[in-house]
């Protein structure tokens, strides 16, 4: 059994960046996939960006293509969500996830982090 734990959210001016943290416990989740959603207010989750067990291969939404980069570090049991360039329209409850294989899917995820909210103002 084990769990993730998102943060890093915050409210910030567009143009401006944010790191968000994963943090897993209770298992390792070194051969996971590690998935990065957000859910605006009144819209479905959609599916950021996702990185492969050994970090080898990343996937990005169009929409963030070039701004975010995700990483992991798996002696931390982590994954990050690197936001640059942010625009008001990332306003969002950011998740991470985790996935036995890679998918831009919700259902395809088994864990999933508490949420974190990211405002972005201009």
């Amino acid at each position: 059994q084990g769990a993730l734990a998102d943060s890093g959210g915050g409210s910030v001016q567009a143009g401006d960046s944010l790191r968000l943290s994963c943090r897993g416990s209770g298992r390792s989740f070194s051969t996971d996939v590690m998935g990065w959603f957000r859910q605006a207010p009144g819209k479905e989750r959609e599916f950021v960006a996702s990185i492969s067990w050994n970090g080898a291969k990343t996937y990005y939404a169009d929409s963030v293509k070039g701004r975010f980069t995700i990483s992991r570090d798996i002696s931390e049991n982590a994954a990050y969500l690197e936001m640059n360039s942010l625009k008001p329209e990332d306003t969002a409850v950011y998740y991470c996830a985790a996935s036995r294989v890679q998918s831009r899917v919700t259902v395809s995820y088994d864990y999933w982090g508490q949420g974190t909210q990211v405002t972005v103002s201009s």
